[in-house]
């Protein structure tokens, strides 16, 4: 099979049954999607974008995605390292605390900004609401997600 990762190539033979999110961990080391339950559960620590539609990697097995893009945290920023506007955003707003559910944070932020779903603060907690903050930053993650929205769709 073969799919993109991060803008990268990968041409690959893996079981069936391998996750996505374990073959991103264990294969280009891609670390920023955490395995928090393995079954979609624990509020979506492992999202990343799948031909653009954010999805949990661990409910995804690397099989399904022959032909697809699919980008990570590691990959959102330009290739120079200029950041994307949400992660500028989650900085900004000092959107984080522990800091372990904010790659999946900013990849369902950049998916509800492409979605459009960003026209009020009740419209960001409703489209982030898969993604769960243990340490309670909710307040700052949805003003990231209105401020970046300003900037990125004008």
């Amino acid at each position: 099979m073969e799919f993109r990762v991060n803008g990268e190539i990968h041409s690959e033979q893996v079981s069936a049954r391998t996750s996505l999110l374990d073959w991103l961990r264990e294969h280009p080391g891609l670390t920023g999607a955490k395995k928090g339950c393995a079954e979609g559960a624990c509020g979506g620590a492992c999202t990343v974008l799948v031909d653009g539609v954010r999805m949990n990697s661990c409910l995804v097995l690397v099989a399904q995605c022959h032909g697809s893009n699919i980008t990570t945290i590691e990959g959102l920023a330009d290739v120079d390292g200029v950041l994307h506007p949400v992660q500028k955003a989650f900085i900004g707003e000092d959107a984080f605390q522990c800091g372990y559910c904010t790659p999946a944070q900013i990849m369902s932020a950049v998916a509800s900004i492409r979605e459009r779903h960003t026209s009020s603060a009740e419209e960001v907690q409703e489209w982030m609401s898969g993604n769960l903050c243990h340490c309670s930053a909710y307040p700052q993650i949805t003003a990231a997600v209105l401020a970046a929205s300003k900037k990125v769709t004008g």
